[in-house]
């Protein structure tokens, strides 16, 4: 994917975030806690780079929950509820592709 910088944000907009770097693909979480925190058959995420990643605006109001029985963890607006990106491993986070703009 491109290397141009990409913006996104919560439902409520409280949490913004910046991705400045490439994208490694989009891929789906399509766990059981993942279609059941969506409703539907999972969550689309595209991964980026720590260093190509950014808060700008809120990450105070970033809440993560650790998924039962897994090593992974889901990150959450304390406001509007919105899944956010998260660091699953040392080298990139996972950012829902419907945040972005």
């Amino acid at each position: 994917m491109s290397d141009r910088t990409v913006t996104g944000a919560c439902n409520c907009e409280g949490v913004t975030f910046e991705l400045t770097g490439p994208m490694h693909g989009i891929f789906m979480c399509h766990c059981s806690i993942c279609r059941r925190w969506t409703g539907a058959n999972g969550i689309p995420v595209v991964l980026v780079d720590h260093e190509c990643f950014r808060w700008v605006r809120g990450e105070e109001q970033v809440a993560v929950w650790r998924k039962p029985g897994h090593d992974w963890t889901s990150a959450f607006c304390r406001i509007c509820g919105s899944s956010l990106p998260v660091a699953n491993d040392e080298e990139r986070m996972a950012v829902p592709a419907g945040l972005l703009s």
